[in-house]
């Protein structure tokens, strides 16, 4: 087995939902504060009209990691691939917070030359209906070229919603890499400017157990491997479901 070195200029993550309120936001300010707690520097790219992401960059205190910030709601919309797309190779991370309901064209635009695609899901049958519709549409959309995994995101354990979601997640071929559970963690940290793993450890070490196993995924998109037999376009690492893998360490 031959593996090739980490590529930082392999690493375009888009998060990706027609439903609005599945926290998209969340997990790119999440990632991007991860991502800038390792280095090199991530760029969190904000194509969402609300400007969610912009505002969480304003909050966010000068003596905390950077993040770089780009702001265009019309990226898409005009066609454009020229950076951040094109993703150079200085530019840590590039992780892109997307709007709801967008249409054929403007997904394959920002989905233009994507590492990885995020989609994050509640525990409720109308979101898991029309995302596992969406899911469905991507694929083909993306002729199976882009490596596709699911969060489910705000979920409560013991609760006929998230046996629901766990059900018709484990028939699916995309894996279900994270299950996070319904936390005010992450409301507070947003309000600062901050991610989940700048916050105290005590308080979000159930949070961060998740994100890792994220970060677990991802790394792995970063390792080109020689040997077929160790990953597949849709799951490079085991479903979470039925298995027991286990997280990362909390970076300082």
């Amino acid at each position: 087995m031959v593996t090739a070195p980490y590529r930082n200029d392999s690493n375009k993550i888009v998060i990706l939902n027609p439903k609005g309120g599945c926290g998209k936001t969340t997990l790119a300010t999440t990632l991007a504060s991860y991502f800038a707690l390792r280095g090199p520097t991530p760029t969190l790219v904000d194509t969402d009209p609300r400007g969610y992401s912009t505002r969480w960059l304003e909050r966010r205190s000068t003596d905390r990691p950077r993040v770089n910030g780009v702001a265009d709601n019309n990226l898409a919309m005009r066609g454009r691939r020229t950076w951040p797309f094109r993703k150079p190779k200085d530019a840590g991370a590039v992780i892109i917070d997307t709007p709801a309901a967008l249409n054929r064209r403007e997904i394959s635009q920002l989905t233009y030359d994507a590492d990885c695609i995020l989609i994050p899901i509640l525990p409720s049958r109308f979101d898991i209906d029309a995302t596992t519709n969406f899911i469905a549409q991507l694929m083909l959309l993306t002729e199976l070229d882009c490596p596709i995994a699911v969060i489910a995101n705000r979920t409560r354990k013991n609760t006929n919603g998230l046996a629901m979601l766990q059900r018709i997640l484990t028939s699916l071929e995309t894996p279900t890499i994270a299950v996070i559970r319904d936390t005010q963690n992450f409301v507070h940290a947003a309000d600062h400017g901050l991610g989940i793993y700048e916050m105290p450890h005590y308080k979000v070490k159930q949070e961060i157990e998740q994100i890792d196993r994220i970060i677990e995924w991802l790394d792995q998109l970063l390792i080109r491997t020689m040997d077929p037999g160790r990953a597949t376009r849709f799951n490079p690492v085991r479903k979470l479901f039925g298995s027991q893998s286990s997280g990362l360490t909390h970076p300082s």
